[in-house]
This record gives C-alpha cells, sequence and structure tokens, in this order.
C-alpha cells in the first residue's frame, strides 16, 4: 500500500504546484498588460488565500495527506523564501549607499541630526502609545492566562523561553546602544547581529561626514567620491527594480503557505486573544493615520500607497525583508527624500516596533500579572510597564521572533513568569504577520512625518497616482 499511498500524493503534490504555475502565468500576464503595482500585489495576495485554503480544507484531515501540503509548501517556499533573501541581499548595499549619498548633500551634522531625532522620537513615542492601546484592548477583551491549560508543544516553547530569559537578562539599554557601534563593519554588513543594521547606519553616516569634511581641502577627490556613489546608487535600484517585480509572486507563495499549514482549531481556543490583538493593531494603524492627517497629508492617500508594503510585510513577517520596498514606496509613492527614508526605514526595523515590540509584550505583561497575584491595572504597574516597553522597544531584530525577544525583556524586568509566553505558540504566526505590518506602518509613517516637518515633501509626488518603478517598462524598451 505505500507505493500506490506514496504515488497518488505525488500527483496530487504535481496538481498542486501545477495551479500555482497557472497563477504565476496569471499574475505574469497582468505585469505584461502594465496592471498598477497595487492591483497585481493585490492578486497575489488573494489568490494566494485562496490556493492556501483550498489546500487545508482538502489535505489537513490526517497524516497521510498532510504530507501533500507539507511537499507542496516545499516547494512554494523556494519562491517564497527565495523572495525575501532576495530582499535581503540588498537591504544592506541599499542602506549604504543611500545614506553616504544623501549625506554627502546634506547641510551640515546638524541636519542629520534633526532627522535622527525626529525619526526615532516618533518610533518611541508611538511604540509608547502602541502599548497603552494594547493594555487598553487586554482589559477591554479580559485577557488573563490564568486557567489556560498547556499542550505538550506549549510547555515545550515554554521551556525554550526560560532557556532564553539568561540572554534577555544581561540586555540593558547601555548594552544595547553600545551594540549600535559597529567594532567589524564588514561582518556587520552581513547581518550577522541583531543591531547589525543600526550599526551598518552609523558606519556609513562615518563615510559620508568623513567625505564631507575632505570637500573643502581636496575637491577633486571629493567630487570623484561623490560620482562613485552616485554610480553605485543607481546600480543598487536598479537591483532594487529587479527583485520588486517579484513582489506578487513572492506575496502568493508565502500566504498560500501560512494559510495552508495554519490550525483552524488552535485559532478557534484562543480566539479572544486573536480578536483582541488585531483590535490593538488596527486602532495603532488608525493613530498612524492620525498622525498623518495632523501633518496635513491625506491619510486615504497615505493608506493606498503604503498598502503594497504591508502586504508583503503581513506575508513575509519580516521587518528588516521590507527595507528596499519601504525606501522606494517613501521616495516614489509619498515624497520623502531618500535619506530621511532610509534613516526611518532602518531604524524602523529595529526600533521601536509598535506591533512587536509595543503592543504585544504589554497584552503578554497584562494576561500573565494575575497568575502571580499582581493587578495589573494599578497605575504604577501601567507607568513602569509602558516605560520599559518603550526602552525595551531598542534594538528588537526586526525578523521572526523579535516579539518574543522584547516579551522577554519586558517580562523578566517585570519579575513576571516568561514560560507562559508558551501558551500562545498556536497562534503566534497569525498575530505576528498583523504586527509586522504595523511595524512598517510605524516605520513609513515615522518617515513620513519628519519629512513633513523638515518641510522636504515633495508633495507633488505624494499627491500624484504614481506607482513603484519596478523597470517593466524599461525592460519591454
Amino acid at each position: 500500500m505505500i507505493g500506490p499511498i506514496a504515488s497518488y500524493s505525488t500527483i496530487f503534490v504535481l496538481i498542486n504546484l501545477a495551479i500555482a504555475v497557472a497563477i504565476g502565468g496569471l499574475m505574469y500576464r497582468q505585469q505584461r498588460k502594465e496592471a498598477t503595482f497595487t492591483v497585481r500585489v493585490l492578486t497575489g495576495l488573494v489568490l494566494g488565500v485562496l490556493l492556501g485554503a483550498a489546500m487545508h480544507l482538502l489535505y489537513s484531515g490526517d497524516a497521510s495527506t498532510a504530507a501533500i501540503i507539507t511537499t507542496t509548501n516545499s516547494y512554494l517556499d523556494i519562491v517564497g523564501t527565495g523572495y525575501v533573501k532576495l530582499l535581503q541581499m540588498i537591504v544592506m548595499p541599499l542602506i549604504m549607499v543611500s545614506i553616504v549619498g544623501a549625506i554627502l548633500k546634506l547641510n551640515g551634522a546638524s541636519e542629520l541630526g534633526k532627522i535622527s531625532a525626529l525619526t526615532i522620537g516618533t518610533l518611541l513615542a508611538t511604540t509608547a502609545v502602541a502599548a497603552g492601546i494594547g493594555i487598553m484592548m487586554a482589559k477591554f477583551f479580559g485577557l488573563t492566562a490564568v486557567g489556560l491549560s498547556s499542550t505538550a508543544a506549549e510547555v515545550a516553547r515554554g521551556e525554550y523561553l526560560q532557556g532564553t530569559l539568561a540572554s534577555a537578562k544581561t540586555i540593558s539599554l547601555p548594552s544595547l546602544l553600545l551594540s549600535f557601534i559597529p567594532t567589524n563593519p564588514f561582518l556587520d554588513i552581513t547581518g550577522a547581529r541583531k543591531t547589525s543594521t543600526i550599526a551598518v547606519v552609523v558606519f556609513s553616516i562615518f563615510i559620508g561626514l568623513s567625505a564631507t569634511g575632505i570637500a573643502a581641502a581636496k575637491p577633486l577627490l571629493f567630487a570623484s567620491f561623490t560620482q562613485f556613489v552616485d554610480v553605485a546608487h543607481a546600480i543598487v535600484m536598479r537591483m532594487v527594480s529587479l527583485v520588486l517585480r517579484l513582489t506578487p509572486y513572492g506575496i502568493f507563495a508565502l500566504i498560500a503557505m501560512v494559510v495552508a499549514e495554519s490550525s483552524y482549531a488552535d485559532i478557534l481556543k484562543l480566539i479572544n486573544f486573536v480578536v483582541a490583538s488585531y483590535s490593538a493593531l488596527l486602532l495603532m494603524f488608525g493613530v498612524h493615520l492620525c498622525l498623518i492627517a495632523g501633518a496635513g497629508l491625506n491619510p486615504l492617500k497615505f493608506s493606498k500607497k503604503i498598502f503594497p508594503v504591508l502586504a508583503f510585510a503581513f506575508t513575509s513577517r519580516t521587518s528588516m525583508g521590507t527595507i528596499p520596498m519601504n525606501v522606494q514606496t517613501q521616495t516614489q509613492r509619498l515624497g520623502t527624500p531618500e535619506g530621511i527614508a532610509n534613516f526611518a526605514a532602518s531604524f524602523g526595523a529595529t526600533i521601536g516596533q509598535n506591533g512587536c515590540a509595543g503592543i504585544y509584550p504589554a497584552m503578554l505583561a497584562i494576561m500573565i500579572a494575575p497568575t502571580v497575584g499582581i493587578d495589573p491595572f494599578t497605575f504604577s504597574f501601567i507607568a513602569q510597564l509602558i516605560a520599559i516597553v518603550t526602552i525595551g522597544s531598542i534594538g528588537v531584530a526586526g525578523v521572526g521572533g523579535g516579539a518574543t525577544f522584547a516579551a522577554l525583556i519586558v517580562l523578566s524586568t517585570m519579575n513576571l513568569p516568561v514560560a507562559l509566553a508558551g501558551l500562545l505558540i498556536s497562534v503566534e504566526p497569525l498575530i505576528d504577520m498583523g504586527r509586522t505590518a504595523l511595524n512598517v506602518s510605524g516605520a513609513m509613517t515615522a518617515g513620513t512625518i519628519t519629512s513633513r516637518v523638515l518641510g522636504e515633501t515633495d508633495m507633488n509626488v505624494f499627491n500624484s497616482d504614481a506607482e513603484l518603478t519596478t523597470g517593466e517598462a524599461e525592460q519591454r524598451v
């Protein structure tokens, strides 16, 4: 019987892949017919959900058919994870050439200081607000970890969290700030550390400031270096355009995998926490739009323009991987100068993540506190929690797992049992999708507001209906 079962599985896997290839052909046809980037991204998202739901419905009944999902997803992963890896490949070169080039055009270090202060200040302030919203939603939905049962997987997850507690306790604000300084910038270019992105930003700033320092004494050398940076920038941006063409296909594969593998029974068990989490996320999105409106910009137009970036962040669950698309969208669709866009995208991937480092740790702390006899709704507890969440949001990694690390920092600092966070393992991927989208929205909001406050926003670009430049027309010519 093993042979026939295996052959049947292979047939179904081939059928699934044939459908995926046909959908890819449909999206390529959209591209050739010059459908807008937003429409193509939405098509990939919807068709991915439909394929994933169909696979879950047909094959998730028992172990033999579940293997069909696993095998199909291993091939879809080539497209989905492959796309993410391509984006991660160009993150560091993009940060370096963009920030160095931007500094060469700035009017001294004071302008750089204003950009940094406004960007980081906005990120941290919105994270504090996000923590407050998380607390409010936990209260409104009556969330508590008291009485939750533990499955074997959740117990194992709790033990893992308990084991990593020691490393989380060693994290302090001074040590985080020191980690931003690149002792070996070439190592950080590989993304070897959690704070490698900011370290590369710091290194790029030093390069730019050093170059401007020789402008008066050695104008010919400065001109040559500026030309070199311009050439490097043009090449890197061409790489970004080539990779961004693949966005609809990457989103399709990533969302199909997530929907096919999700455990709907586990989601229903913790539906109250899922609904509370997404309510908090939506409220925080509303705060971002209010800030945009307060800056004198159209929030609906802003939402429409950033949708493709949020869709990718939602499906990929990586803030770091969205940096190239984040920068492109800010510059080409929101009218933000490239230097500010890069600062916001880079810092936003590791500092002040509204979803992973704001809402999530705050909600967990409120849920877990009653298990050790603490009333989480006293003024002193809430004030301490918001302060710790805000400070702890500095240096959270912009990849999957960053929220867990942020939660460990907050829970351990407040002397709460970290193992109970493992009770939410079954719905972690579903919630992490929304958290990541909110993180990226916060970064883009910070860049847009900084640009607007400094009077740098190109309103003609913001008010236009321009799409991302992904190079299709250029290729056809």
